[in-house]
């Protein structure tokens, strides 16, 4: 699992016109290919009399499946200008579906090319990004003497607080990177002089918006 990774907060959507064409870019956070294929295929039955839906998507964490689909546009000009977008915003799991309803002036090549570039970004900007990060959900159990001391520094370090449980002792739950759950527990040992029960728990990704 990625430590940290970029992709979209949502599914959504995003309209621009140019030279009279619409472009409208439809983006979803897709973590396989499958989710991936019925996300451009809903689009394409739903938008049916389009004069072209164009997609890209990228997905794994090494970016293993990458895919771009110019559906009739001239072939480089729409799916793979799609596909630069999602690599340049170093985004992962992401799919992104550009319908066109051609407005009667003929862009060209280089004209396709910016536009689908442009559909896209746009429309991943109006969606929004998120970081997600890998995070690791520690437990400390201390008596409630500690209380007020464990929730003032927490909330004043790199870590976040999850929630306080109000037990027969008080227990904090914190979110804390991978990487740094020994830090952690090294800093509420010091914090509570050795009175604090630490154990580890779920492994899960936070997401931060960019």
């Amino acid at each position: 699992m990625l430590p940290r990774y970029l992709t979209v907060k949502s599914t959504g959507e995003h309209e621009i016109i140019i030279q009279k064409s619409r472009f409208i870019a439809h983006i979803a956070r897709t973590e396989t290919e499958t989710e991936a294929q019925n996300f451009i295929q809903e689009i394409k039955k739903k938008h049916w009399n389009a004069t072209h839906n164009c997609s890209a998507y990228l997905i794994g964490e090494n970016d293993q499946i990458q895919k771009a689909n110019d559906d009739g546009e001239p072939s480089g000009t729409a799916g793979v200008p799609i596909l630069e977008v999602l690599k340049k915003k170093q985004l992962k799991d992401t799919a992104v579906v550009i319908t066109r309803y051609f407005g009667g002036i003929k862009l060209g090549a280089g004209g396709l090319i910016r536009a689908y570039g442009k559909a896209a970004s746009d429309g991943i900007n109006a969606v929004g990004i998120v970081e997600r990060k890998l995070m690791r959900i520690m437990h400390a159990k201390a008596d409630y003497t500690w209380l007020g001391k464990l929730e003032n520094e927490l909330r004043s370090s790199i870590y976040t607080l999850k929630e306080i449980l109000y037990l027969d002792r008080v227990e904090i739950l914190a979110y804390v990177e991978e990487g740094q759950t020994e830090s952690f527990s090294e800093w509420i040992t010091e914090l509570t002089n050795g009175q604090a029960e630490i154990s580890q728990g779920e492994l899960l990704y936070l997401e931060e918006g960019k």
